[in-house]
């Protein structure tokens, strides 16, 4: 297939998936089409194939991505359960942050993906708790952490926590320390033994 000329893959394609990105977070999968991401990028509709099979393998591909990015960035674990979760919490918020819009895709729109590509992005997603579920247990075993099912708590506190970028701005009240040290504190409390 030619590509249409002065196209570059190397741009053309990260465009594509930027563009997705923005209008699926800003109007839902569902609402968008291949064409309105095509205008969004400033090429014609048919040239999007050149990039992507179809829409649901670029919702997939968001997702994926942004899920192994996360499993990547994920600190090594350091000392006792207490440490790693307040690592956990750091990071989390963190990552997280600056990313609204593939966080609102990752969590919204796993209802438009098919069966597959939906299997591969939970899996992914159950890595990335049970991180934090091993955490919570360690802690338990230790006698640190009073949690009585910690696939629930582990769920809560990444709820919560991925709450922060519905609302936090760079240029708000608080700074993204200060907000980390109250997440922290918070989840601390809500864990604690003491």
């Amino acid at each position: 297939m030619a590509r249409t000329t002065g196209s570059h893959s190397d741009i053309t394609g990260p465009r594509v998936r930027a563009a997705a990105l923005k209008l699926f977070a800003r109007g839902g999968y569902a609402a968008v089409s291949m064409r309105a991401i095509a205008a969004e990028v400033g090429v014609q509709a048919g040239a999007l194939y050149n990039y992507t099979p179809d829409k649901q393998t670029l919702l997939f591909e968001l997702m994926r991505d942004h899920l192994e990015a996360l499993l990547c960035a994920l600190p090594v674990p350091r000392g006792d359960a207490l440490a790693q979760l307040e690592d956990f919490v750091a990071f989390h918020i963190r990552f997280h942050a600056d990313r609204p819009d593939e966080v609102f895709i990752a969590y919204m729109e796993l209802r438009n993906l098919d069966e597959e590509n939906f299997a591969e992005v939970e899996r992914l997603r159950r890595m990335y708790e049970n991180r934090l579920e091993n955490v919570l247990r360690a802690g338990v075993d230790s006698g640190d952490f009073a949690v009585k099912d910690t696939k629930i708590v582990t769920l809560a506190i990444i709820a919560m926590l991925t709450g922060v970028n519905t609302w936090f701005r760079e240029s708000g009240r608080l700074s993204l320390d200060e907000v980390v040290g109250q997440y922290w504190d918070m989840v601390r409390k809500a864990v604690s033994a003491a």
